[in-house]
């Protein structure tokens, strides 16, 4: 399989990025508190987004491939970040120390099997795996709904 290639266009107003990804359209802001205009949710949420969007689904696409019974699955996920790198600290990284994620699989499957699911998930998802290839603590919970 030939490697694939994503791109995205942006443009500025402020700290808003408008930012077209092929025919669909995100906006990313920080809240007034930061300097933003709070018309898009930040960059760290966007990017916790982007993890239960890529967990979702490459858990689809392997619940087929396992023959698993994945009615739905939902997420609830939280980071943490020491703000002082993001602030120019020195020595301070200026990305998440730590994710938590906890998911719930609606399935008539046992729970081994959902942690089957999600070991081979979190596996092959590249947003998990790049967090993880950046240090980042992961921990990861998925529980029969």
């Amino acid at each position: 399989m030939a490697e694939e290639t994503f791109q995205i266009t942006s443009k500025s107003e402020g700290m808003k990025s408008n930012i077209e990804a092929g025919k669909h359209s995100i906006t990313v802001d920080e809240p007034a508190s930061m300097g933003g205009t709070d018309q898009g949710a930040d960059p760290l949420s966007t990017l916790l987004g982007s993890l239960a969007g890529c967990e979702t689904v490459i858990a689809n696409m392997v619940a087929k491939e396992i023959d698993f019974d994945l009615q739905d699955i939902s997420f609830d996920i939280k980071g943490s970040l020491d703000p002082r790198g993001l602030m120019g600290t020195e020595g301070v990284r200026p990305y998440f120390q730590t994710v938590e994620i906890h998911a719930k699989v609606n399935t008539s499957e046992s729970q081994e099997r959902v942690q089957e699911l999600q070991r081979i998930t979190d596996e092959r998802c590249p947003v998990y795996t790049t967090l993880a290839a950046a240090d980042v603590k992961l921990t990861a919970n998925w529980e029969k709904a």
